[in-house]
């Protein structure tokens, strides 16, 4: 098994809030990133395909492919967005890397054809990394 990946990045905003907590108890979890007004983050997001290389083009998957895959599915979608207010898959959602690694797997999933979607891997910071190979809930 050969495991290929492909780097994007995308400048997101987004407020963590649980609506069914007090204000304080939001401040208390979330801190600074509990903010009314939001705050943003340069992201990595980093996804990684599976499979064996096809004897005809020596590739797991096209990564010109693989890349237009995740712009088209993903990254026009939250790039210089507000992740609670314009996104759409993310509506009533606490938008914290780990839930959008969870939801940027359920539709990246759907359109990987070659291969098979193997992690996603993203970077809220230089220290702070999240990484999902599917399968939770």
């Amino acid at each position: 098994m050969l495991l290929v990946t492909k780097r994007l990045h995308f400048s997101a905003s987004h407020r963590l809030h649980n609506a069914e907590l007090s204000d304080q108890e939001n401040k208390d979890i979330y801190g600074k990133c509990n903010n009314p007004n939001g705050h943003g983050h340069n992201y990595i997001l980093e996804v990684t395909v599976a499979g064996k290389e096809d004897p005809k083009t020596g590739m797991v998957i096209d990564l010109k492919l693989l890349k237009e895959i995740i712009q088209k599915t993903l990254i026009d979608q939250v790039d210089h967005s507000h992740l609670n207010l314009d996104v759409s898959f993310l509506k009533n959602k606490i938008p914290t890397t780990e839930v959008l690694a969870k939801e940027f797997w359920k539709l990246l999933e759907k359109k990987i054809k070659t291969g098979k979607l193997y992690e996603i891997k993203i970077f809220e910071s230089q220290n702070n990394v999240v990484i999902y190979r599917g399968g939770g809930k």
